[in-house]
């Protein structure tokens, strides 16, 4: 199981880093430069770590009957952070919305890994092989790296943006 712990030990890391991020984004406050940055490169790194999640770590475990359901619910909360960060790029970040929509992100997103971290990777761990380790482990780290390349701020016109 060592590269199995390699992939989940490197998968909190990058949680570690997003809690970071977003401690530092509510240490913001207005359009700043520094809120401006920090929500880049928060952005950016979530997106490519949730694709290279699912496309390792996730098509893996649907492949597993007993983690279909887990695999399912957290894949959806993915691409409802990646609606929820859209939305915020379309935001005023000036705007008591923002700040709001922020604080509601970061409450979904905390609750997220925390789940993954604390329910889902102990319970995968119990269903992997050999060689769904070897293949996750070699993985990850280049789809990352290609995701995180192509990995975009979308914003949406203002008046797409949720109230």
């Amino acid at each position: 199981m060592a590269q199995a712990e390699a992939i989940f030990t490197k998968l909190k890391k990058d949680h570690d880093t997003h809690r970071d991020l977003l401690d530092r984004i509510a240490d913001t406050s207005g359009d700043s430069d520094e809120r401006r940055k920090l929500f880049e490169i928060f952005t950016k790194d979530v997106k490519s770590h949730a694709a290279a999640e699912e496309q390792t770590v996730y098509a893996t475990m649907l492949r597993k009957p007993e983690t279909t359901d887990e695999t399912r619910h957290s894949v959806a909360e993915h691409h409802e952070l990646d609606k929820t960060l859209d939305d915020l790029a379309a935001t005023d970040m000036s705007s008591s919305a923002w700040l709001q929509k922020f604080k509601q992100m970061k409450h979904d997103y905390l609750h997220h890994i925390e789940e993954e971290e604390d329910d889902h990777f102990p319970e995968f761990e119990d269903h992997l092989t050999a060689d769904d380790e070897k293949q996750m482990g070699e993985v990850f780290e280049r789809r990352k790296s290609a995701e995180q390349a192509d990995a975009e701020i979308t914003p949406k016109k203002m008046v797409h943006a949720k109230e």
